[in-house]
């Protein structure tokens, strides 16, 4: 699929998911309740996840059970961060699963994910191809046009969303009292659009309250629980020292020192950084429960969180970084059930015995300083992976006889020509 394709599942996964929405209300409750977030009939938590499922797990079609199983940890993973991050945004929650059996928070349950999992089987199985049925029979400028302007009203539908989260209009002068009639007519507007997405936003959930954020007291100490600057600085040790971890365990197990670095500058692996930044952030509130419950968690997390970095690395970069084919008990050659208990027994050791010292330490850290050091690793970072990935694609481009015919290419071949690549990236196989 190209990305119109994505973009297209994505606009209808969201469309079906509040056609769905609505009929429960209407079936359970008889009465008509928009339970979309957005102004527009769309409920974006149900594209995200059928997009994820549908373009990361399409070779899954064939085993029916990860397929469900991936989908269905895929989407609630989705759904819970949706739901939180919207409680922090109104101060309420949108949807409450308390009553029902083994649910977590409230915002998750045993039930819905499964629901989730057979729904993820539907879409690839079948939704995919019915729906971009209606997409390949539009003409191609018809559909590019239809999907850019249906982008761009998302995209307003959006600010006017976050902005009536954010309490603006409490915040808007009277249009009494500007004296400039343009700019009354324009305040105008702006009260009546905010007001109606507020008074849309109550009917769907009675108890959600639109204020303004309280303002936030000057930390005292750096990088409290889980805050960015924390989060930040977990994921360059996470990518360091995953990095080192990697390039060890292929000296003591195949002889060889080899680079497992995922960028061109330095010794940092991205999976690694991600994962330590991401469980971190998703399983902080859960540190002091049992090994058992991380080490499940982890498991999963990390099976579904690595197979989808390989779908990734592949549709981006046409590159597989890793193949796990010749492991038994693997699924495509992109994860194998081994390296996912290792996920499980790296999320156990990190909370229970390395998050707690090194959490410590960046709590230690000056809070201006601190600060600083995170923004200077965060663009150098950002750097880095924009400098990475053009290398990248340009060593696809020389593999295809494209000439260098920019300033650019000419420098990315001066200074990461394929020998040098195959160096940074030893095992990396083109696949296009």
């Amino acid at each position: 699929m190209d990305w119109f394709q994505v973009l297209w599942l994505f606009f209808c996964y969201s469309f079906l998911g509040w056609v769905l929405e609505v009929v429960f209300e209407a079936a359970v409750n008889r009465r008509y309740v928009d339970r979309g977030v957005l102004n527009g009939p769309l409920c974006v938590i149900y594209g995200v996840a059928g997009t994820i499922i549908s373009v990361g797990f399409v070779e899954l079609k064939e085993s029916v059970f990860f397929l469900f199983l991936f989908g269905a940890l895929v989407a609630t993973v989705v759904e819970w961060v949706a739901g939180h991050a919207l409680e922090t945004l109104t101060h309420t929650r949108w949807w409450d699963y308390s009553h029902l059996p083994w649910n977590l928070d409230g915002y998750i349950c045993l039930g819905a994910s499964a629901l989730w999992g057979a729904l993820g089987v539907v879409m690839v199985l079948w939704g995919n191809p019915l729906l971009l049925l209606p997409y390949s029979l539009l003409p191609a400028l018809v559909r590019r046009i239809l999907l850019w302007v249906a982008l761009g009203l998302l995209a307003v539908d959006a600010l006017d969303t976050v902005l009536t989260l954010l309490g603006l209009h409490a915040r808007m002068p009277q249009v009494e009292q500007v004296g400039n009639r343009l700019a009354a007519v324009t305040l105008r507007a702006g009260h009546w659009i905010l007001s109606r997405t507020e008074r849309r936003m109550q009917k769907a959930v009675p108890a959600v309250s639109i204020v303004r954020p309280a303002k936030k007291e000057k930390a005292a100490v750096f990088g409290q629980g889980a805050d960015f600057y924390k989060i930040a600085l977990l994921f360059f040790i996470g990518a360091f020292l995953g990095d080192i971890t990697e390039t060890i365990f292929c000296r003591v197990t195949a002889g060889i020192w080899m680079s497992r670095s995922s960028v061109v500058w330095g010794p940092f692996s991205i999976v690694w950084g991600l994962a330590i930044a991401l469980v971190t952030k998703l399983l902080y509130r859960y540190k002091d429960r049992p090994s058992s419950y991380l080490f499940v968690a982890g498991t999963l997390l990390g099976g579904a969180y690595e197979y989808l970095c390989s779908v990734f690395t592949e549709l981006v970069f046409g590159t597989v970084f890793w193949d796990y084919s010749e492991i038994p008990f693997n699924l495509g050659g992109r994860i194998n059930l081994l390296y996912c208990f290792f996920w499980g027994f790296a999320a156990v050791v990190w909370f229970k015995v390395l998050y707690p010292p090194v959490g410590r330490w960046i709590e230690k850290l000056p809070v201006t300083p601190g600060k600083v050091l995170t923004w200077a690793l965060v663009l150098f970072m950002t750097v880095d992976i924009l400098v990475s990935s053009a290398a990248m694609l340009r060593q696809g481009q020389r593999a295809e006889g494209i000439p260098a015919d920019t300033p650019a290419a000419v420098w990315l071949d001066e200074h990461y020509d394929d020998d040098t690549m195959r160096r940074i990236y030893p095992n990396a196989i083109k696949t296009s």
